[in-house]
């Protein structure tokens, strides 16, 4: 069990030919956390809340079951500690995911 390089399965590719959106590492979104969010959001493009005390991740890492591995799974992470703050600190199961418009 160990990260792997981006693409490596071609099976797990998106329609809209993404890779990797579940299974390698938890990738931090924009959005607050609120557990209670989607029960009354819109059902197209919620925003979700405005603001609150933890950031989502999703995804799932490969440190998950794989019945937890999927795009729209999500848990809370907090995006200010003193470990996060330290230029030195690493995790070894988040990470961000980059993209441009073409």
């Amino acid at each position: 069990k160990t990260l792997m390089p981006v693409g490596s399965y071609e099976k797990g590719k998106s329609p809209y030919g993404v890779y990797d959106m579940a299974g390698n590492v938890w990738e931090w979104v924009n959005d607050w956390y609120d557990p209670d969010y989607y029960a009354a959001s819109p059902s197209r493009n919620p925003q979700g809340p405005s603001s609150g005390k933890f950031k989502v991740i999703r995804g799932g890492s490969w440190d998950l079951t794989p019945e937890n591995l999927r795009s729209a799974r999500r848990d809370l992470n907090t995006p200010s500690t003193t470990d996060y703050d330290s230029p030195a600190y690493r995790n070894f199961n988040s990470g961000f995911r980059c993209a441009k418009n073409q």
